[in-house]
């Protein structure tokens, strides 16, 4: 399976590999799935980065079949390869609320990549973080605080696209802090995240969360 990834067959874009993974969905293919996940470890980069971009691609439309490999994904986020770390980062939030314990085992790990990774790795840090408190309470004790002072520190043009991501594990419970945090960040952004961020204000007051 792995020659009819992009670099194999001479393409410079995601194509192949985007078609791959729904074949490999349609089809079941295990086997094949597999050898897409010792990719991963393949001498040259462009290989590696196919690889993971096929793994994901999977995880959108049938994360179970990947959920088995969190460990490899889980050790790709000590990768010195940038694409490697945030396709990881992506194949995780996928498949985190089939493997929660997992990923809370490595959140410090986890949490290290975000603190050290490119702009891709720390939007999908995000992601992974509010899925994590989504997944049970445990952990939404330990991680929704790191969100909340995210929100709190990042860039003003984060703020609305990372509050859209926090938003998904936001409940009448807990909805206090963040809906502080946006009312004094919204007085120091522009004009597109301010209009983002009192959607979400709206929507809290409405009591429409998505628990």
């Amino acid at each position: 399976m792995i020659e009819k990834i992009a670099y194999y067959l001479g393409c410079r874009d995601e194509g192949p590999n985007i078609l791959l993974a729904a074949q490999l969905c349609a089809t079941m293919d295990t086997k094949g799935i597999r050898e897409i996940v010792e990719g991963l470890q393949h001498p040259k980069r462009q290989v590696a980065n196919d690889c993971i971009k096929v793994l994901y691609e999977i995880g959108e439309q049938k994360p179970e079949l990947i959920a088995d490999y969190v460990s490899d994904f889980i050790r790709l986020l000590r990768s010195q390869n940038n694409r490697m770390v945030w396709g990881a980062m992506t194949a995780l939030v996928k498949i985190i609320f089939l493997k929660p314990a997992e990923v809370f085992q490595n959140l410090d790990l986890i949490i290290k990549a975000y603190e050290t990774g490119s702009v891709i790795t720390v939007d999908q840090s995000i992601s992974l973080f509010a899925q994590l408190c989504r997944a049970g309470k445990k952990y939404e004790q330990t991680v929704f605080k790191r969100l909340i002072k995210h929100l709190e520190t990042c860039r003003p043009k984060q703020v609305g696209q990372h509050a859209e991501r926090v938003f998904i594990c936001v409940h009448s419970g807990n909805h206090p802090e963040f809906l502080r945090v946006l009312l004094k960040r919204k007085e120091h952004v522009g004009e597109a995240q301010k209009k983002r961020i009192e959607k979400l204000i709206k929507k809290i007051r409405e009591g429409r969360f998505e628990d």
